[in-house]
């Protein structure tokens, strides 16, 4: 069901109770054919009146997440959507994205040329006045949204693919392809909400809760040769990290496992 289509709570309270229960279902917290609490009941635990608990409801209704029966509640449906969500080893993230994009489609939604924005300009390690190309992509799986991507990349080394490759192959692919010696990448991983075009691209509220991932990628000579920033339903994908006891300078500590692991499909 596209968002287009669904019906969003009117109001501020309305939508969080909307986001918070919504994420609960969709996380299976709230077990499919399972009974949410009386209106009465949601309106204390939300602290919000009755009437912005039905305006919630009314909106999951809409997304088919629950069913309400008269005089025996609401009841808990199955989400739509894909029924596997993308799982990534933070330890082993890069060869997992590659391997992502093989078995994801992506949809091409901008392309172009154009001057570096400033911080992309330092990231990158490029002039102020340097063309990079510009694309945004939204990746699929099962046909449905779960990553909004925003990559910039050098122009001198974005001309050796075209448009049509980058809509049908992994970005770090065509690098590689085009003669990149990729090195190493720095990446930080946070949280913010949809915007308006964000939830749109992604099939959510506005104002939901989205997993950010900002990477940068250099080559063997240092030089920045992609900026990507990735937006992640966290209901369609997460993030782990496996952990083993290690001991250094007499310490006991925990430190990630780097071995290889490839990205897996979980319900």
């Amino acid at each position: 069901m596209s968002d287009a289509s669904r019906k969003r709570p009117e109001g501020g309270k309305a939508q969080r109770v909307y986001l918070l229960l919504r994420d609960e279902i969709l996380r299976g917290d709230l077990a499919v054919g399972s009974l949410l609490p009386g209106e009465h009941r949601l309106a204390e635990l939300h602290d919000v009146s009755r009437v912005t608990i039905r305006r919630a409801l009314d909106a999951l209704e809409s997304d088919g997440l629950v069913a309400r029966r008269a005089g025996s509640g609401t009841v808990v449906r199955r989400a739509d959507g894909p029924s596997q969500a993308i799982s990534a080893d933070l330890a082993t993230l890069m060869p997992q994205l590659v391997s992502m994009g093989l078995s994801t489609t992506a949809r091409l939604v901008d392309y172009g040329y154009g001057s570096a924005t400033p911080a992309v300009a330092e990231a990158l390690r490029l002039a102020p006045d340097a063309r990079v190309q510009r694309a945004v992509r939204v990746r699929l799986l099962e046909g449905a949204p779960f990553s909004h991507l925003t990559t910039h990349v050098p122009e001198a080394i974005a001309r050796s693919y075209s448009e049509a490759d980058l809509a049908t192959t992994p970005l770090l692919r065509l690098l590689e392809r085009s003669g990149v010696a990729i090195e190493r990448a720095t990446q930080a991983i946070s949280a913010t909400l949809a915007t308006p075009e964000i939830a749109d691209a992604l099939d959510v509220a506005v104002g939901a809760a989205l997993v950010t991932l900002v990477r940068v990628v250099y080559d063997r000579d240092g030089h920045g040769v992609e900026h990507l920033t990735a937006l992640y339903r966290p209901d369609r994908f997460r993030l782990e990290m496996t952990l083993e006891r290690i001991e250094r300078d007499g310490a006991r500590l925990w430190a990630p496992t780097t071995g290889p692991r490839v990205a897996e499909a979980a319900q």
